[in-house]
């Protein structure tokens, strides 16, 4: 994706997210305000520790909390919906501004703007994760990162627009400037289980699945392929070079410029000498691409050897819930109790509290007392 098309691409997303955040805005403007439960945040809100462990900065932050803990809202309309979940927070205009979710982390004007019931997702930069709806699990760092992900699961994605496209595909991993940008472009949800490391690195992937690429620029044909393996700067990125499938390239002709590498180590090789024969074949090289293969030893009397294992290529993995849930259900046990004794406590404070009022009362009433009989004048009879 060239720079071009690139900005061009942004822009229209940019005015498609303003349209739908305006439309988002506009609706919130026009609720009504829910009626706040007794432990929701004070109004006005003063400066200072709110209860359950929270934090609120900004206009209407955090405002329709009912309950929950360990909440932070800073910013315009950050987690603005926060009902009674738990541990999210929320810092930049917008963040958050939809989510009744626990356990979630926006940093950045408008991150995770339209979230809603995803959980325990971290997304850092502007408009990071701004479609995410209901998709768990999910780290994005920098801006536009994971940007239309809506039910994704368990993807990473580091670098501007890294994982741009991704809407319900699951586990991938994509670091650098627009890796993976154009992943689940189709919304198939197919492409799974990717790992793109470098700028640009399998950029125009779409439905792709189980791809492995290092490098920059790397792997920019792959489209649909699957089960490949590029380690490289550019490797793949040569004219011609097809969208296939089970293959390793590390270092060959494809880079780009045509040359490939000028030598090759590769270490464990000298000390394991296997004499031809049986299973073990030679090895052959094209000079033309640097395309290894095997033929069969002159000792092996022109016989194939046998027949080379078939391997199944691997399907998408399920979503693997975690144990963290039943952390926080003990964290949330501690809480509830911890909240409980606070509340007990409290009200004893303020029963203590009423008695030494009326004790204060009863001092003063018997004061007054006193300084009326000394300020009567006794009258002295004569005799």
């Amino acid at each position: 994706m060239d720079r071009e098309k690139r900005k061009t691409h942004l822009m229209y997303s940019l005015i498609r997210l303003k349209t739908l955040a305006s439309c988002v805005l506009v609706c919130i403007a026009f609720l009504p305000q829910m009626h706040a439960a007794p432990n929701a945040l004070p109004s006005p809100s003063p400066d200072g520790c709110y209860p359950g462990f929270t934090t609120a900065e900004g206009c209407n932050a955090l405002a329709n909390l009912t309950g929950g803990a360990g909440n932070t809202g800073i910013g315009w309309y950050s987690l603005f919906f926060a009902g009674g979940s738990s541990f999210s927070t929320g810092v930049g205009a917008g963040s958050l501004v939809l989510n009744h979710a626990d356990s979630n982390t926006a940093v950045g004007a408008a991150a995770m703007l339209l979230n809603t019931t995803g959980h325990e997702n971290t997304a850092v930069g502007v408009d990071a994760m701004v479609y995410n709806d209901s998709g768990e699990f999910n780290g994005a760092v920098g801006g536009f990162a994971l940007f239309n992900n809506t039910d994704g699961f368990s993807n990473n994605a580091m670098g501007d627009s890294a994982l741009f496209q991704n809407i319900h595909a699951a586990q991938n991993t994509a670091v650098g400037d627009l890796a993976l940008a154009n992943n689940d472009v189709s919304g198939n949800g197919a492409a799974n289980n990717n790992t793109a490391v470098g700028a640009q690195a399998l950029v125009n992937n779409g439905d792709g699945s189980e791809n492995t690429a290092v490098g920059t620029g790397t792997g920019p044909n792959i489209v649909a392929g699957f089960n490949n393996t590029y380690l490289g700067d550019f490797v793949g990125s040569l004219t011609g070079t097809p969208d296939e499938s089970n293959t390793i390239r590390i270092g060959d002709l494809s880079n780009g410029n045509g040359s490939g590498s000028l030598a090759c180590f590769i270490g464990g090789i000298f000390n394991n000498p296997q004499p031809v024969g049986g299973t073990v074949v030679e090895v052959t090289l094209d000079l033309a691409n640097d395309k290894l293969g095997w033929a069969i030893g002159p000792s092996q009397g022109g016989h194939a050897p046998l027949q080379v294992p078939q391997r199944a290529v691997p399907a998408p993995r399920g979503r693997v819930q975690p144990a963290a849930h039943a952390e926080h259900q003990a964290i949330n046990k501690k809480v509830d109790k911890l909240q409980a004794t606070v509340a007990q406590q409290q009200r004893q404070i303020e029963t203590l509290t009423a008695q030494l009022r009326e004790q204060a009362a009863q001092i003063q009433k018997v004061s007054a007392q006193l300084e009326m009989v000394k300020s009567t004048p006794q009258m002295v009879e004569n005799r």
